[in-house]
């Protein structure tokens, strides 16, 4: 089977463990954005920080998936939000079913220094009106067995949404989904 379904282990129990887990990961960014010298909130706004906006827990965002590797190695420039570029190996793919639609979604590594994580940018259906416009990521860190909990719930802002100080890689069109992404961080600034 090539698609994976939403966890389906995960009993009431596991949902609420899961949901408490990702509330406090938030609160602990909120935080951090809030009171840190490297906090991409600039310094004058910090404290009138009130936290980020999110969309609401939700389970079915959640996937055991595989990395499907690709064969050899082959290499993407990203434009970022500047302009310039970087470079990033493509290292495989995630398939999933978001809302009852398969999706692929290419991951990456970086080509230009040691990464112990995969990257996976992306744009939906929601980019430009609930979510930032440009983008949102999810980092995992490398399973060698290449399952991974790819948790939509845990989609992030890249830093150049809060500042103009900030160049950030945007996703190829390969990464753009049709479909809604209804979790993780919404837009910082209406």
């Amino acid at each position: 089977m090539s698609i994976l379904e939403p966890k389906p282990t995960m009993n009431q129990d596991d949902v609420e463990t899961w949901r408490r887990a990702l509330l406090r990961s938030r609160e602990e960014k909120d935080e951090y954005y809030r009171q840190d010298q490297e906090s991409p909130i600039p310094e004058s706004q910090r404290g009138s920080f009130q936290g980020l906006n999110y969309f609401d827990p939700d389970p079915t965002f959640r996937f055991e998936t595989k990395l499907r590797r690709y064969e050899g190695t082959e290499s993407i420039l990203m434009t970022t939000s500047k302009g310039s570029r970087k470079l990033y190996n493509k290292v495989g793919y995630f398939e999933v079913a978001v809302n009852g639609t398969s999706v692929r979604l290419p991951v990456y590594q970086s080509a230009e220094r040691v990464d112990t994580h995969i990257f996976v940018p992306f744009r939906d259906a929601t980019s430009g009106k609930e979510s930032y416009g440009a983008a949102r990521y999810i980092d995992l860190d490398v399973q060698h067995d290449d399952e991974y909990p790819l948790d939509f719930n845990y989609a992030y802002n890249p830093y150049c949404a809060y500042s103009d100080a900030y160049t950030c890689p945007l996703p190829p069109p390969e990464n753009w989904l049709k479909v809604e992404v209804r979790a993780g961080e919404k837009k910082y600034h209406e």
